[in-house]
């Protein structure tokens, strides 16, 4: 049970967002998939265009959720930069997506068949959120604030001695094998390199 504890507690951030991240990828899933569907079997509306319009769509509705709640605790740029940003590689999820629609229906010659078109779609859906996850968490919405450090956001970050169990040394709150110069209390000098 420890070691659980222990690779929860280390990957609890990641844990988070990938949860938040796949439940509002599941709202997007369904406006992409369906809205694609819709428009192509219903409506008529070309293969390739019936892709771009519905993961358009998901995009908008996958911009809020992420910014405003999956990533909400991460360090913020500027609304334009994470929005451009958000877009961009968003729209290098959608080349992957229409790849795999190219690839299978066009590639193999399975015009008209619903299953097919459908299984393709999925798939550049399944690939194009992995890529878009890693890309959002490394380029649109970085890391940074307490949440980076494996705390939530409105939680209060550990006193001077440490983490919580975890023994202080000479007094001074400093962990053991820290790497800064220590000082002694009540000094407000700059550290003194070894003792």
């Amino acid at each position: 049970m420890g070691f659980a504890r222990s690779l929860y507690a280390r990957f609890r951030v990641l844990i988070h967002e990938a949860a938040k991240f796949g439940v509002v990828g599941a709202i997007g899933f369904v406006v992409s998939l369906g809205g694609a569907d819709l428009l192509h079997f219903n409506l008529g509306v070309g293969k390739y265009t019936s892709v771009v319009i519905a993961t358009v769509l998901a995009t908008i509705v996958t911009f809020i959720g992420n910014r405003w709640w999956a990533f909400r605790h991460r360090e913020r740029t500027s609304m334009g930069q994470e929005t451009v940003l958000f877009f961009v590689f968003n729209g290098i999820g959608l080349l992957i997506q229409l790849a795999c629609v190219a690839i299978v229906v066009d590639g193999f010659n399975l015009q008209g068949s619903k299953l097919w078109y459908n299984l393709a779609n999925l798939a550049g859906i399944a690939l194009g959120t992995l890529f878009r996850f890693w890309s959002y968490r490394k380029w649109v919405w970085k890391s940074g604030g307490p949440e980076a450090a494996g705390f939530p956001a409105d939680a209060e970050l550990p006193s001077p001695g440490g983490y919580p169990g975890q023994p202080e040394v000479n007094g001074n709150g400093a962990r053991p094998g820290s790497p800064l110069p220590q000082r002694e209390p009540g000094d407000m000098s700059t550290p003194r390199a070894g003792r």
